[in-house]
């Protein structure tokens, strides 16, 4: 079963709303960005989903930010898990005590081979740590968030070996092509599920439909 992140959740309503309609993760944007959230904030919408027993994940999405203060906050607001989306090295992540998404970025001038040995080296340091590894689109001083896919032929070689997360470009209207062209371990969504900005639930709904609809082909 392919997994399902709804990213950049703001408020604990949409967060309640994207558990009901069968999210697995949750994520809560701590970089600069449209959908950048306080701790406090994100403690509210943690504690809202462990209040209400969702089993939906939580992961806070980071980029460049120190080992130590994402290790404070992830503790503050009831982290499961920890995106690093920035230029982050491997070696960053051995200084975080909690489950780790090492996001890679794709584009045509990367060969697989060369991202697969990267990945591979990656899982040896990690051996002692939960991860995954989420491809998202390659976009010049950007780090995520930027709605444009990448070619999915080139995440295909990488999924075979690895527990990958495809995001980039992501829609209820594409996500099962993604799926059918890459079989990733999940999928993960942010402005294809909002509407001016805002997180839409029937777009959830219809994102999540979408998913199971094509696991189930």
């Amino acid at each position: 079963m392919t997994r399902i992140k709804i990213c950049g959740i703001k408020e604990e309503s949409h967060a309640l709303e994207a558990a009901e309609a069968g999210a697995d993760f949750i994520g809560l944007v701590f970089a600069a960005s449209p959908r950048q959230v306080t701790p406090v904030r994100a403690e509210k919408i943690a504690a809202a989903l462990k209040k209400n027993k969702a089993s939906t994940e939580v992961v806070g999405v980071f980029v460049n930010t120190p080992a130590t203060l994402v290790k404070k906050i992830a503790h503050l607001c009831h982290l499961d898990w920890v995106q690093l989306s920035g230029d982050e090295p491997w070696q960053y992540c051995l200084e975080l005590t909690i489950p780790v998404v090492k996001v890679i970025r794709l584009s045509r001038h990367h060969k697989p081979e060369i991202i697969n040995a990267d990945i591979a080296y990656g899982t040896r340091l990690l051996s002692s740590q939960k991860y995954l590894f989420l491809l998202d689109s390659d976009i010049r001083d950007k780090y995520g968030g930027t709605g444009r896919t990448f070619d999915w032929n080139l995440a295909k070689p990488i999924a075979a070996q690895h527990p990958v997360i495809i995001a980039g470009g992501l829609t209820p209207q594409n996500v099962a092509e993604s799926i059918r062209t890459v079989s990733p371990w999940g999928v993960d969504v942010s402005s294809g599920v909002e509407t001016r900005g805002v997180k839409d639930l029937a777009k959830i709904k219809k994102f999540i439909k979408a998913v199971r609809e094509a696991d189930d082909r």
